[in-house]
């Protein structure tokens, strides 16, 4: 099957640019989607081989909405990706950064950028995506409004881009997970992703996440969510490094099934290690 990986937005957005770096190339068919649950039902119903989907970000944190739908689907993480997230100011063609009145984007990307918007007295207008708000600038012409978008955004609408890496701190990163259907190759730096609820008695969690601690497996994320179906009773997302192949890994998720009331796995796959992003 061809390679064929679905992201939330639209031509231009960060997700896409994730999509090329974790790949290597530009040589590879997309598929936009308007929002997460499209993009996980074209996955599962194999529209696309691969989907990628955000998972949290340095400043805003965790994208709940991803964090549901991986519990309702069948998955299994690829790859993660981890994108530096860069945003531009662009406008319509011949536009000056002293005529614009106004920038859209994503209320994410206008929080990011806070300071340099205050700088240049630019009223701040929520739009539903960064790629989205440079699109429609374009279509609707106007000249006292500016974006925050992609540079790539910018090319492909055909807008200027008035300033660069405008985001008012360096290290805003943006972590993503490569869905599939197959195993991924084992690496030389794993990481493991997983979902499990505990039993309702005291200590339940602490027992559960010492089974990790127990053989020295670094915990690198762990994010409670309700169950949707069982009020009150919470699951957790859990990401650890090392590989369910691994001797520990394996005595740990044996001893978890024994402690947890439900476990799904949800993959192992080769990570970012974060000295070889700068965070």
């Amino acid at each position: 099957m061809q390679t064929t990986v679905a992201f939330q937005g639209i031509r231009g957005a960060n997700s896409e640019l994730a999509i090329y770096q974790h790949f290597g190339t530009e040589d590879i068919e997309i598929y936009p989607c308007s929002d997460l649950n499209e993009l996980f039902e074209a996955f599962h119903t194999g529209k696309v081989s691969h989907a990628l989907v955000p998972v949290e970000n340095a400043f805003a944190g965790a994208v709940n909405g991803t964090y549901e739908l991986l519990m309702d689907y069948d998955v299994r993480i690829q790859a993660e990706v981890i994108l530096h997230v860069h945003h531009a100011l662009v406008a319509m063609p011949e536009t000056r950064i002293e005529n614009l009145e106004s920038v859209r984007s994503h209320p994410q990307a206008l929080a990011q950028c806070e300071r340099f918007l205050q700088r240049h007295n630019l009223k701040a207008v929520s739009w539903y995506d960064t790629a989205g708000a440079a699109k429609d600038l374009a279509s609707e012409k106007l000249k006292a409004v500016g974006a925050l978008a992609t540079t790539r955004a910018a090319k492909i609408y055909g807008l200027d881009i008035l300033a660069e890496s405008v985001e008012d701190v360096p290290f805003n990163f943006t972590r993503f997970l490569l869905l599939g259907h197959d195993e991924p190759e084992y690496s030389d730096y794993n990481k493991t992703s997983l979902v499990f609820a505990t039993r309702h008695q005291p200590a339940a969690l602490y027992d559960c996440l010492g089974e990790f601690a127990k053989r020295g497996l670094n915990l690198t994320k762990i994010e409670s969510r309700p169950r949707r179906n069982r009020p009150w009773e919470p699951v957790f997302h859990v990401d650890f490094e090392g590989h369910w192949k691994d001797p520990e890994v394996q005595e740990a998720l044996t001893a978890l099934l024994q402690r947890a009331s439900f476990v799904k796995m949800l993959g192992s796959y080769p990570a970012v290690k974060n000295n070889s992003v700068g965070v």
